[in-house]
């Protein structure tokens, strides 16, 4: 696993006074609530582009709150990106997903988590699922699903490049909530990961 920390960015969130006109009816919604999309909103065609992908994948997706989590976890965790590991630790435990398990995602977990992670490590990999694994997957879960597991990982593939490259900080309510209950050391997840 590669980790990259910058401790400056040239591109920060965009505040609320600064936020660009032709987007203003976006920043009351999920636009203005992360520093992620705050970042994007630098290139406010990119994130009215980006609105409809997101709600597919982050509210309408065939893969469930759940499986949706574990994916991104362990794509966040493949690609070293400390924002979206700490943000998808807080979602992830909202939904009851407990401390061991999201640990596990750093390592190779076992069952259904572990043939996710199989299938999220091969796109990365591979840049493609084998036949063996699709096979799996959709026979647990169906071909929608598939698709978009796919999906979900290039979206926040793409998400975790924008944190990465401008050095977005972890929104203060998430970095909060992972320093007063940091989740613990696991033996292959690097410790920025698990206490930032």
């Amino acid at each position: 696993m590669k980790t990259v920390r910058s401790t400056e960015t040239y591109c920060p969130p965009i505040t609320d006074e600064d936020w660009p006109t032709c987007i203003a009816d976006m920043k009351s919604g999920f636009a203005g609530a992360l520093n992620v999309y705050r970042t994007m909103a630098h290139n406010p065609p990119l994130l009215k582009a980006w609105a409809p992908l997101r709600q597919h994948i982050v509210k309408d997706s065939t893969l469930g709150p759940i499986r949706s989590e574990i994916v991104i976890l362990r794509s966040a965790h493949r690609m070293g990106s400390t924002y979206e590991w700490a943000h998808h630790v807080s979602r992830a435990r909202a939904l009851g997903i407990s401390d061991k398990r999201i640990r596990d995602l750093c390592g190779t977990p076992d069952g259904e988590d572990g043939l996710i992670a199989r299938a999220v490590d091969a796109l990365f990999d591979l840049s493609r699922l084998p036949p063996d694994v699709e096979t799996e997957l959709a026979a647990l879960m169906g071909q929608q699903a598939v698709f978009d597991l796919i999906a979900t990982v290039g979206f926040y593939s793409i998400l975790g490049y924008i944190v990465m490259t401008y050095g977005t900080p972890i929104d203060g309510e998430v970095a909060m909530q992972l320093s007063d209950h940091p989740l613990g050391q696991a033996a292959n997840c690097d410790s920025t990961f698990v206490s930032s």
